[in-house]
């Protein structure tokens, strides 16, 4: 993403390390490294680091082979890039020190957090989860913007399997179809293609095997890709032929559940009371013992983010915050009903990010 101003996401950062008590952030993989720096690093057994003291210059440690990789934007963080006979983590406490406590990232290698452990033992160190959540739970106008593109590359997606002929097909076979989709659509990968036909639909995160598709069969292909670091996730159903009268009504009463969340969302509301409303709506019809994940879960530049739509989650709702609505309906042994799209909570309500049909799409 460009024009990012990381200076001003540094500071956030620091605020919020002086809000927790706590003296130094140090991020390694996942998506709060590229959040912070503009650094995406590769999931190797190299240590890459990004140390943040809630006072002084910031430092971005990285192997040597993957220094000509790094082009941190920002401006603001130091470059040290360590040879192979270096031992990296002494680099990072260093630059540590004395520090009483320390916030690391939740998707550090166990093993890096264990030599830190065991190199200052008077340090303590917590989740950074709170912080990096803090940080990016709200996203600004460049990374909605970035969310509404991925949204319209997903809906093209859905337009193009609408014109599918699936009858004979195997699900991977569909899934693999779906995920050059995903990328031909101007995606810079494609992350997930999950294809549920008749009754393995039934089951929500269903892998795609070598089930062939036939006449009578609801199809559930649920998938995302990333759009200059920016992911997408949709669900949309298809039916072989002509949709029996129970899964007519089930999808129905997905569909009015969906809306129902959708038409909850608006600042100052819980993210429990969104669940509750698609809830009550399944509930009520008889099916709520097969509506058996969360209503929806947090996006940007992971999949699954802050915040998750779910009972017990008491956080307000706060414009730019962007999230999925998702409720389903999976009943064992003969289909699942999941309608998702990605909204925008916004000043006076929801602002949805797919616009593709929700209703029960006929294909041969």
């Amino acid at each position: 993403m460009t024009d990012v101003d990381y200076g001003a996401r540094l500071d956030r950062a620091r605020k919020e390390l002086e809000r927790l008590d706590a003296d130094v952030l140090v991020v390694s993989l996942g998506s709060d490294l590229p959040y912070l720096t503009g650094y995406r690093a590769m999931p190797l057994e190299r240590l890459t680091m990004a140390v943040v003291p809630r006072e002084g210059e910031p430092l971005l440690i990285v192997p040597e082979l993957e220094a000509p990789r790094v082009r941190v934007r920002s401006g603001v963080f130091a470059i040290r890039a360590w040879a192979e006979t270096e031992d990296p983590i002494e680099i990072v406490v260093s630059r540590i020190g004395t520090s009483r406590m320390v916030l690391i990232g939740d998707q550090t290698w166990a093993v890096f957090l264990l030599r830190l452990q065991e190199k200052l033992p008077d340090t303590r160190f917590r989740s950074a989860r709170e912080l990096s959540a803090a940080l990016r739970v709200v996203k600004d106008p460049a990374e909605i913007d970035l969310l509404r593109r991925a949204g319209v590359i997903a809906d093209g997606v859905a337009a193009r399997l609408a014109t599918h002929r699936f009858t004979g097909e195997t699900e991977l076979q569909v899934s693999q179809m779906v995920g050059e989709m995903v990328k031909a659509g101007g995606n810079e990968s494609a992350d997930f293609a999950i294809v549920g036909s008749g009754p393995n639909g039934a089951s929500p995160h269903h892998d795609p095997g070598d089930r062939r598709i036939d006449s009578g069969d609801p199809i559930v292909i649920d998938f995302g890709g990333r759009y200059h670091g920016y992911s997408s996730d949709t669900t949309r159903m298809f039916h072989v032929g002509k949709p029996s009268r129970r899964y007519l009504e089930v999808h129905a009463v997905v569909l009015d559940a969906q809306q129902a969340a959708v038409d909850a969302v608006r600042p100052g509301v819980s993210a429990e009371s969104v669940d509750a409303a698609a809830r009550r709506v399944i509930s009520e019809a008889g099916y709520g013992d097969y509506f058996v994940h969360r209503t929806g879960h947090g996006i940007g530049m992971d999949t699954h983010e802050d915040p998750y739509i779910v009972a017990g989650n008491t956080q307000l709702l706060e414009p730019g915050m962007v999230f999925s609505i998702e409720p389903g309906i999976y009943l064992p042994g003969e289909f699942g009903v999941r309608i998702e799209d990605i909204v925008v909570c916004t000043g006076d309500g929801a602002e949805r990010l797919n616009n593709s049909p929700r209703e029960v799409v006929i294909v041969d």
